[in-house]
């Protein structure tokens, strides 16, 4: 614990995070970036980023949070892994608390981006709890497993060709009638031989058995069961923004207004969770809080 007041502190260190502490450490400011996992958020997921500037054949996900990695060790950023549990706001500083630390800081940004939306059902109990993820890339290592997914957007698609490149076999559920995926994603998808797709299909029951679950559906026509090693959810996400008070979420207008809080990337794009996009709204608040210090001083 210190006394010390901070000037720049980052939560999240995916590209916004990121991009902002590049970007200060350009103008000489020292931020603390805390992240709860690993850095590169989303970007650990992706199965190739095919829209970011300067890749023209595209970029696999992990090679480019490697990428991230270098550029900011490059640089002398260095990422602290730790949760922040709550972020307050009093007498004119924040107060930030991780499970190890407390600081205190004039300037906060928040770059923790999204979190899954979960899947509720109630056969989804302690026992299967292994069998269950909501990110890809703890299961990419895998091969020759047949994974369930739960989604009918870009993520699931995403999913299952990230997974059939490892040389998985995945069956695509789509709980509604409409392909929400890139046409792009559909077109790859239909090209591959390890990866099913089955719209208007809902999950009954899950049992486990011999090591595998098996999945009771229902589609419009008939009852199956689908035997599956895990299961992947993607059905959305949300802003990830647990950590913040009561008393600091009633204030984010005027923190805002005051050039002291700044919420970047995913955590506030919505649908728009592109890499670029992310990253040029960590570079903005970098410089918006480079001249907002200067005009103080």
């Amino acid at each position: 614990m210190t006394n010390k007041v901070q000037e720049v502190v980052i939560i999240g260190a995916g590209p916004a995070g990121i991009a902002a502490a590049i970007q200060l450490k350009r103008y000489g400011i020292e931020p603390v970036v805390f992240e709860k996992d690993r850095i590169g958020g989303l970007l650990k997921n992706a199965n190739l980023v095919e829209n970011y500037p300067g890749f023209p054949i595209g970029i696999a996900g992990d090679e480019l949070v490697y990428l991230l990695q270098k550029h900011i060790d490059s640089y002398g950023v260095t990422v602290q892994y730790h949760e922040v549990k709550i972020v307050d706001f009093n007498y004119n500083k924040f107060i930030i608390k991780t499970g190890k630390k407390k600081i205190s800081a004039k300037i906060v940004v928040i770059a923790s981006g999204t979190k899954p939306k979960q899947f509720h059902h109630p056969d989804i109990t302690a026992k299967i709890a292994n069998k269950i993820f909501y990110d890809v890339y703890p299961l990419t290592k895998l091969s020759k497993k047949n994974i369930a997914i739960i989604g009918g957007g870009d993520t699931a698609f995403d999913y299952a060709l990230n997974l059939a490149g490892q040389g998985n076999k995945s069956i695509i559920l789509n709980r509604g009638r409409n392909i929400k995926c890139l046409p792009l994603l559909w077109k790859r998808t239909n090209k591959s031989n390890k990866i099913t797709y089955l719209g208007n299909t809902r999950i009954q029951s899950i049992r486990y058995k011999n090591g595998s679950l098996i999945l009771s559906c229902h589609d419009l026509k008939k009852d199956f069961e689908i035997t599956a090693d895990y299961l992947l959810i993607a059905i959305g996400r949300e802003p990830c923004l647990d950590f913040m008070s009561e008393h600091l979420t009633s204030n984010i207008e005027y923190l805002k207004h005051e050039c002291m809080l700044y919420m970047i990337g995913d955590v506030k794009n919505n649908i728009y969770r592109q890499t670029a996009i992310a990253v040029g709204d960590g570079v903005m608040a970098a410089m918006k809080i480079y001249q907002h210090l200067r005009d103080e001083n």
